[in-house]
């Protein structure tokens, strides 16, 4: 096997007057500088344009109802136990006796709460649901904080209101 020489020889010419006074380097630097100048700037005016975020863009949590429009969640743990920052806590309780009849399911979520600090938006928790009660938005941010008490988000926070805008887009 033989190696080839890559090896660039160097130019050690005498720079002339205009070179050392780095005359060329600055005229290419304002030539790159006047072009994006006049270009079209990739700014967003945020509230009143929304940004095309992609398809796998993760946001806002939403705890999904079922057709009656009672909670899918079953508290099964098994989101609290996929999620790798450890945000989501949840409480198991088991439904009165005069609600069993109505309910294949036997438990529910009591408590059900994200905290959105140590949330990192992987969407494990959704994938890990088996009911699929837990989705990720495509197209909300999660709003900004002014407390720490706002940064927990509870089932009152979560459960999805079913609205005209929520039917329309038939979510499953």
């Amino acid at each position: 096997m033989q190696l080839t020489n890559r090896s660039k020889k160097i130019d050690k010419s005498e720079m002339s007057l205009a070179e050392r006074m780095y005359l060329p380097a600055i005229a290419s630097g304002m030539a790159i500088t006047l072009k994006h100048f006049f270009k079209k700037k990739p700014t967003i005016n945020y509230p009143e344009q929304k940004r095309y975020l992609g398809p796998v863009f993760r946001g806002h949590h939403i705890l999904k109802k079922d057709e009656a429009g009672r909670e899918r969640c079953t508290a099964c743990g098994l989101c609290a136990v996929a999620c790798p920052a450890e945000a989501i806590s949840m409480v198991a309780a088991e439904r009165q006796s005069g609600e069993e009849h109505l309910y294949r399911e036997e438990k529910y979520a009591a408590v059900y709460e994200i905290n959105m600090l140590r949330c990192i938006f992987c969407g494990l928790c959704e994938e890990a649901c088996p009911k699929q009660a837990i989705y990720l938005r495509h197209d909300e941010f999660v709003p900004v904080f002014m407390s720490r008490d706002e940064v927990i988000y509870g089932k009152n926070k979560l459960v999805e209101n079913m609205d005209k805008r929520y039917l329309r887009e038939g979510w499953k």
